[in-house]
């Protein structure tokens, strides 16, 4: 069910990321113009070209959701915002731990509702914080508990 992305997955690899960036994150920015006007699916789908080799998909016939992994870095993890809940992405984390030992993420301060998400998998806050670009908000670096018996 999760396989590396392809070209004719980037449209609905775009969907999926702005219906999460409206619902999510939309309440904490409120920027009209970014939201609703600079991002659109063309231009997340150029953006997405060239990081095919880093994209991965849950797909069981339609792609439900995606994962981008840059090394041991987990950049991006989205599940449609209808079907989560539904384990999916728990899954994409899991293989992102299991198949490239993915350890360490920054999340948005504010999500409160995706830190416990990584939490509940084994990822821990370190206290290291960072300024989300050209705002006020702040990333919180967490990373991966690694127990003696793995």
């Amino acid at each position: 069910m999760i396989r590396k992305a392809e070209q004719k997955d980037l449209a609905r690899i775009a969907e999926i990321q702005i219906f999460n960036y409206r619902l999510y994150f939309y309440p904490i920015f409120k920027n009209d113009w970014y939201y609703f006007d600079e991002l659109q699916v063309p231009s997340l789908m150029r953006s997405y070209e060239g990081a095919l080799d880093s994209l991965y998909v849950y797909d069981d016939g339609v792609v439900k959701g995606f994962i981008k992994i840059e090394g041991t870095y987990i950049a991006r993890l989205f599940v449609e915002p209808v079907l989560q809940n539904a384990a999916i992405g728990s899954k994409l984390l899991e293989f992102a731990v299991k198949e490239h030992n993915a350890d360490h993420l920054w999340a948005l301060e504010k999500n409160v509702k995706a830190i416990r998400f990584y939490e509940r998998h084994g990822f821990v806050a370190t206290g290291e914080k960072k300024p989300e670009e050209d705002t006020t908000e702040y990333l919180l670096l967490l990373k991966r508990q690694v127990s003696e018996e793995q």
